[in-house]
């Protein structure tokens, strides 16, 4: 090579390794790296030993190699400069032990303020849901029919309760109403046109779009109108010998408002009777009661969808309803048991906690007690002066803590999940600022990340430098783990 050739190579760094260091030169991490223990080391160690004795071997091996990865990933990107010691190591493999085996590993207080809250696992399932899952622990009456001993309909009650509550022939039920969605399109126009418009073309969580669930569904979309406007006349237009449904989407996460209108269901519905055309509706959030007597905007009732003569309809059930993931199908009974035929409903059928837990909280609709027994219609009308007391209980609780200011301000809560995407709900929350004198956080979105990877988990939001604890989405006595974790927070940075 010559001398040029081999400035040129030196000049552009084809001595370095990534990160800019000199390739006979160690990188200023390699010393910290060198004492991290080994796995066998920290398992000999008092402080580990406990964890297995506790915990079982396999699962400790298996967290304890994710841990020191994780160690020498921070080192790595600069973000810690040493090796924690045993005692340390120990006590972040107690967390994640506790996380990955408990039944408190998995709990969380949403104080976010989102009442169906997606990362949460949207509506909290009422006390009579949770003992129905206790009750299916052993063999249950799942799919057995009790006079003949022959094989069932595992959703036979809920057939029944659906019937009650909407006026429906007949209804089924699946694992969510995507599911429900896909299975409905594929029963009733496979290779079809299925005319929709342009502004019920929606997307719901994860880039899960209509258009892709249709496409799936082996029908054809057939888009009218415009994404503000649509007519009547724009269906009509487009129905032909291959056109198989008439599909009206909710819009349930989100509005458009002003010059913008499309038609109702029951316009729809004449339509297809006139043409001959099944009309199916997807309702989304599966409203049962009307929320205009809960103070909140109405959303298209399932009841009223039937008494407009929709053909067959779908919605969630984990939504407004507050039962488990769930996809609900109501309908004429002749499609309905069309759809049971369909092979893609063993694949979505649901298991037999689904069954029990919807069982459970549809019998509160059915007794008139939802108000009161499922969470989330409790915490809906929870009044402004109950939370008024909630914030002040915790603002007591934490006021001996010297590294942070806390008070209370009036704010909104949400219901979330794509329900009532605008309807704000009055609420109160202890707005939380940390002292800026305060080592060991760096403000407020650290604080986030630290309550957040509590045992339990501590979900706010945070907002304009401060971090907001809402009191509508509290359970009782919720306050109290708050300031345990709070405290036990800054206790672990001081030290």
């Amino acid at each position: 090579m010559s001398g040029d050739a081999h400035s040129l190579q030196n000049c552009c760094g084809a001595d370095k390794v990534p990160g800019g260091f000199d390739s006979h030169t160690p990188p200023p991490y390699s010393e910290i790296l060198r004492q991290i223990p080994s796995v066998s080391e920290l398992l000999d160690s008092p402080e580990v030993k406990e964890l297995w004795e506790r915990f079982g071997e396999g699962i400790l091996k298996s967290e304890l190699r994710l841990a020191l990865e994780e160690v020498r990933t921070k080192i790595r990107s600069g973000r810690s400069k040493a090796v924690p010691d045993a005692a340390q190591m120990a006590d972040q493999l107690r967390q994640r032990l506790i996380r990955f085996t408990s039944p408190r590993g998995r709990y969380a207080i949403n104080a976010a303020g989102i009442l169906l809250h997606t990362g949460l696992g949207r509506s909290p399932l009422c006390a009579e849901a949770l003992l129905a899952l206790n009750g299916m622990g052993n063999y249950s009456v799942l799919q057995a029919d009790l006079a003949s001993g022959k094989r069932s309909l595992r959703e036979e009650k809920i057939e029944r309760m659906m019937m009650e509550l909407t006026g429906c022939e007949a209804a089924t039920v699946v694992n969510n109403n995507a599911a429900a969605t896909m299975l409905v399109l594929n029963t009733i126009a496979p290779g079809k046109r299925v005319i929709l418009s342009h502004g019920q073309l929606i997307e719901i969580g994860g880039e899960f779009r209509i258009p892709d669930v249709m496409a799936k569904s082996s029908v054809i979309l057939q888009a009218v109108g415009t994404t503000n406007r649509t007519h009547l006349h724009d269906y009509e237009r487009a129905i032909d010998d291959n056109t198989g449904a008439l599909l009206h989407v909710h819009t349930s996460n989100y509005r458009v408002r002003g010059f913008a209108s499309t038609p109702g269901i029951r316009e729809l519905c004449e339509l297809g009777r006139k043409y001959h055309l099944p009309v199916i509706d997807d309702l989304g959030s599966g409203a049962l009661i009307p929320l205009s007597s809960l103070g909140l905007t109405s959303e298209p009732l399932v009841a009223d969808s039937v008494r407009e003569g929709t053909d067959v309809m779908c919605f969630s059930g984990d939504k407004l309803i507050c039962g488990p993931q769930a996809g609900i199908i109501c309908g004429k009974r002749k499609i309905i048991e069309q759809i049971r035929k369909n092979s893609y409903a063993r694949m979505f059928r649901v298991c037999k906690m689904t069954i029990a837990a919807l069982e459970a909280t549809l019998l509160h609709f059915i007794n008139g007690t939802y108000r009161t027994a499922l969470p989330f219609y409790r915490m809906l009308l929870t009044p402004i002066e109950t939370l008024e007391l909630r914030a002040r209980t915790l603002t007591r609780l934490i006021s001996d803590l010297k590294s942070l200011s806390a008070e209370i301000i009036d704010d909104v809560s949400y219901v979330g999940s794509g329900s009532l995407p605008d309807e704000g709900i009055p609420t109160k929350v202890v707005r939380i600022r940390l002292d800026k004198t305060l080592s060991g956080i760096r403000g407020v979105e650290e604080l986030s990340v630290r309550l957040r990877m509590g045992v339990p988990s501590v979900f706010g939001r945070v907002k304009e430098d401060a971090f907001y604890f809402d009191m509508r989405t509290l359970f009782e006595g919720e306050e109290q783990e708050i300031a345990e974790s709070l405290r036990s927070l800054l206790k672990d940075v001081h030290s």
